[in-house]
């Protein structure tokens, strides 16, 4: 389990907090719910009581993957717009010590896969080293178990708990956000090796007490969330968090542990442990707002886990203005001749 309040005294711990100078410690404010907020679904499935990250899915609409935190089976659960499991995906050749984010990037050949970051550290140094999984996404949602390939991590300043990780939409990048009160933001190698470790670079502060993180779909902004909070960053020309953008309320949760943006990029989807929690819905401030609509999720959804695309209409319409060319070019050579 990670270092957290315990459920039944989480909400006493944020007024706590305050007095005891977490805030000034650059922990962002659970301001109180909007008029905006509004629940996205609610999590039914009885297996999932410790739901510890959220993803959106590239490949089809309206699925959001989540997973359990530590000491259980290596899955993945993919849910629907209503909140209920639509496939199960069991990770072969992978652990699960200490689940505690995840994130949807790319593979080197481009094709979308998840991330699972078995980053957590309940003694705060006692693991040597760190694992992200990462398996293809599938082009057919079903329960399946696909094989994993994992990649180790160590931190160049020594190891850390931490309970966030991200990864750059247009760098695929990735990125672990160390917990308790010297947060820091570390950045991964551009290309990760399977061989060996991988270095953990600190490249930018960040909020105490983090449980997760995420890029927005256009890689423009990105989160950081504590049990209390959010707060909300532009990205820098280098891919990583830079200014601050100002602090975002979420609504009071049992132990939120988990943040994601909305595939249009325009909200964030928070969520909790516990059995059936919510998964709310925030809207982001209008001067985060992405400029255009972000591409909505699905846009790979026709090709397969290698990389294939099925024919769709816009090859069936090269097809046709092909077949008039070559009518209408036999035209001409028959009139000439």
């Amino acid at each position: 389990m990670s270092q957290r309040p315990s459920r039944a005294g989480g909400r006493a711990l944020l007024s706590g907090a305050a007095a005891l100078g977490v805030l000034a410690a650059g922990v962002p404010y659970a301001a109180p719910a909007t008029a905006d907020d509004k629940v996205a679904f609610k999590i039914t499935d009885e297996r999932i009581t410790e739901s510890s990250g959220l993803a959106v899915s590239l490949r089809h609409k309206g699925v959001v993957y989540t997973h359990n935190d530590s000491g259980g089976v290596a899955q993945i659960f993919a849910l629907g717009p209503d909140g209920r499991t639509r496939a199960v995906l069991t990770l072969a050749g992978a652990g699960a010590r200490d689940w505690e984010a995840m994130a949807v990037g790319r593979d080197e050949k481009g094709r979308p896969a998840v991330y699972v970051a078995d980053i957590g550290d309940n003694l705060g140094g006692a693991w040597p080293y760190v694992t992200v999984y990462r398996i293809p996404e599938p082009a057919q949602l079903r329960t399946r178990t696909l094989r994993a390939t994992a990649f180790k991590f160590k931190y160049e300043d020594g190891p850390r708990n931490a309970e966030a990780m991200m990864i750059n939409p247009r760098t695929n990048r990735l990125y672990v956000v160390s917990k308790l009160f010297n947060g820091s933001v570390y950045e991964a190698p551009a290309k990760l090796r399977t061989g060996g470790f991988n270095k953990l670079r600190r490249v930018a502060d960040a909020p105490s007490i983090a449980t997760d993180g995420a890029f927005s779909p256009d890689g423009r902004t990105c989160v950081i969330r504590t049990y209390f909070g959010a707060r909300l960053y532009a990205v820098d020309g280098e891919g990583r968090p830079g200014k601050s953008l100002g602090s975002v309320g979420l609504p009071a949760q049992e132990q939120g542990e988990s943040i994601t943006y909305t595939a249009d990029g325009r909200s964030l989807l928070a969520g909790s442990e516990g059995s059936g929690q919510p998964v709310h819905q925030v809207p982001l401030p209008e001067d985060a707002l992405p400029p255009s609509p972000s591409p909505a999720a699905g846009r790979d959804g026709a090709g397969d886990e290698n990389g294939r695309r099925d024919s769709g209409p816009a090859s069936l319409g090269l097809f046709f203005a092909l077949a008039i060319a070559v009518v209408v070019g036999y035209g001409l050579v028959r009139r000439r001749s």
